[in-house]
């Protein structure tokens, strides 16, 4: 009995045994599993997940170089801006907190999650900027609430400080948040979302040159943010600083000279190309586009018929007018057709065909040549001369000035103007060159198009007598210590090949312009410097459709391209005021105001006793004679 009892109790104990075998198993078996999981199938997404909940990176922004002018007299530099930025790894709750944030700050939630998004890719340590440029009570806000907002971090970043406001807005440019388009464009590797890079002008053409290069720290945090130690550490590299070629008094000048009227200026050295002023009027304030443009600010830019966003001076194509007749003129010259005292008899209009065309003296001119065609600015003088040029040795007097191509200014849309021939037109429209179009092409009109920038080439060249400078910006790159890093020297892209005699004819004729009776240009005189210039006026639409003079946009545009000093040129200007009607009373005050500007920096200084003491006499507008030589009862106003 007792052995039976015996030899059950030892097999309940092998069963038991057997049975707690085989859970311990299962359990070492499941066990293993889960470290094999652990450790082989998702050793990657843990290990990251460690780093992750130790590290966070810290980025150093790295303030952009300054833009000086030719003097040194800062122009944009920069000031602090605040950035908010959230730490991916940090939030548990990322809709939660966007929608807390969103009602905290009055910032728009789904701008907030489309940079969220942007930001993916990065370390979940990195921060993703949400919204930039923040006001300071934003930033009191999100201190205040900092224990409520889990990984959210305040950035300051340096933002460009326009230290004159609008002054030469539309050279200098402006910056702002790179774009997705940006960010996937070869060269912009180091850019991050949020980052800020040059959109426009001067910050865009030499943004690699600006554009520093970013620091920052890596740190070990504990499991409640706190910094237990630095890892690494990179230090934030300055940009570089550029200085320009333009005066910022000479540029003061220029744009207050305009004053409401639409349109540009470009002031060149003539024996260098370095740009002096570069003048697109109206301007417009740079600094917003750093952060969210008010919205109605930009309606406001947006319905100005004026056009304040456009870069006039560089895009702006304008029928050149009767400064074209400096061209033709040249063309006439070089081509043996005329001479010094050639002369014809205007009438006051001259017949081709079936058609009539108008001389702007309906009284005509009388006996002209070649210096009163240019200093009266006869019509009919070019007509004829004109017909027997033909359009296409027209065009290749053009392009001995490299008309019609971009001359390469550095900045970006640079247009290149039209200067048609008989090949162009039956490309571009499948007809042959009518001979009465050449009549318009005479005078600067028909498809003839230059650019401001041209229009300051071409006379610039006049005034040197044949060199053809490119037309630069930029004088010196320098490091944060000062040091020059680069220094631009001037580039001559050819020469015309005109004679020296037919430039000196020319040039007298332009003297005329401002300085004898009857001449159209008399209002840019300057009382103790020799002018030279030549008047124009475009159509913006034809004779026969009735609308010119009003309403605004259908008023013609104002031209006057001038050198000074006459004897030893120094500086050549090209202004257009768009829809200003006359050349001679719009276009010519203007260009006098920048040549008196740039000729008063190089005098030498005055003693306080001999110094004028008139607030008008700081412009110069006294010494800009505005008179309007009578003919025949008439203003001459070309």
């Amino acid at each position: 009995m007792k052995e039976k009892r015996f030899i059950r109790e030892i097999m309940e104990m092998k069963h038991r045994t057997v049975l707690l075998s085989f859970v311990v198993g299962a359990i070492f078996f499941l066990l293993l599993l889960r470290l094999w999981h652990l450790q082989i199938l998702n050793a990657e997404d843990y290990r990251s997940m460690s780093e992750d909940n130790r590290l966070r990176f810290v980025p150093v922004a790295a303030s952009r170089g300054a833009i000086m002018d030719r003097t040194g007299a800062v122009l944009v530099s920069n000031q602090p801006s605040f950035s908010l930025a959230v730490i991916p790894q940090e939030v548990k709750d990322k809709e939660a907190l966007l929608i807390k944030l969103a009602t905290l700050l009055s910032l728009d939630r789904n701008e907030m999650a489309e940079r969220w998004e942007k930001g993916k890719g990065k370390a979940k340590y990195y921060p993703v900027v949400l919204a930039s440029n923040i006001t300071r009570d934003q930033v009191e806000i999100i201190e205040e609430n900092h224990l409520r907002l889990p990984g959210v971090e305040i950035e300051m970043k340096p933002v460009r400080e326009y230290t004159n406001g609008i002054l030469a807005a539309h050279l200098l440019g402006y910056i702002g948040e790179v774009s997705e388009d940006e960010l996937g464009r070869k060269g912009n590797e180091e850019y991050n979302p949020g980052d800020y890079i040059g959109k426009n002008g001067v910050e865009r053409g030499w943004e690699s040159v600006l554009h520093g290069n970013d620091g920052g720290r890596q740190l070990e945090v504990d499991a409640r943010g706190r910094v237990l130690r630095t890892i690494s550490e990179t230090y934030p590299t300055v940009g570089n600083s550029v200085m320009l070629t333009i005066d910022a008094s000479v540029q003061k000048s220029a744009e207050k000279a305009f004053g409401e009227q639409a349109g540009a200026a470009v002031a060149m050295d003539v024996n260098s190309g370095e740009i002096l002023a570069f003048v697109s009027n109206p301007g417009f304030d740079p600094a917003l586009f750093s952060g969210k443009m008010p919205a109605d600010r930009w309606k406001e830019y947006l319905d100005d018929k004026r056009h304040p966003l456009e870069n006039k001076a560089l895009t702006g194509q304008y029928p050149p007018g009767s400064t074209f007749k400096i061209i033709t003129g040249l063309a006439g010259l070089e081509n043996g057709l005329i001479n010094e005292s050639t002369s014809i008899n205007c009438s006051g209009a001259y017949k081709l065909g079936t058609s009539t065309f108008k001389c702007w003296n309906k009284h005509g001119h009388g006996t002209t040549n070649l210096k009163k065609s240019l200093r009266e600015s006869c019509d009919v003088y070019y007509y004829q001369l004109g017909e027997r040029l033909g359009v296409d040795r027209i065009a290749e007097m053009s392009k001995r000035f490299m008309l019609g191509t971009p001359l390469g200014i550095g900045l970006n849309n640079e247009k290149p103007g039209l200067i048609p021939t008989t090949t162009w037109k039956q490309k571009r429209f499948g007809k042959p060159w009518m001979h009465g179009e050449t009549i318009s092409v005479a005078i600067g009109q028909g498809y003839v198009l230059m650019t401001p920038i041209q229009l300051a080439s071409m006379i610039a060249t006049v005034a040197n007598e044949g060199t053809i400078y490119r037309p630069h910006l930029m004088k010196r790159i320098v490091d944060a210590d000062g040091k020059t890093l680069k220094e631009y020297a001037p580039e001559k892209l050819g020469t015309t090949g005109i004679s020296p005699k037919s430039f000196q004819l020319v040039k007298k004729g332009l003297f005329a312009v401002v300085n004898e009776p009857g001449g159209t240009g008399g209002a840019a005189r300057i009382g103790y410097i020799k002018v030279a210039g030549k008047t124009g006026t475009s159509q913006v639409v034809k004779l026969r459709d009735g609308k010119r003079g009003n309403p605004y946009q259908y008023r013609d545009h104002a031209l006057f391209v001038a050198f000074a000093p006459y004897d030893k040129p120094e500086i050549a200007v090209a202004v257009v005021v768009e829809h200003g009607e006359h050349g001679g009373s719009a276009a010519a005050p203007i260009a006098g105001r920048i040549l008196k500007a740039w000729l008063d920096t190089k005098k030498p200084p005055q003693k306080p006793a001999q110094q004028r003491n008139s607030a008008d006499d700081e412009d110069g507008d006294e010494a800009i004679q505005a008179d309007h030589t009578q003919i025949n009862g008439e203003s001459v106003d070309d």
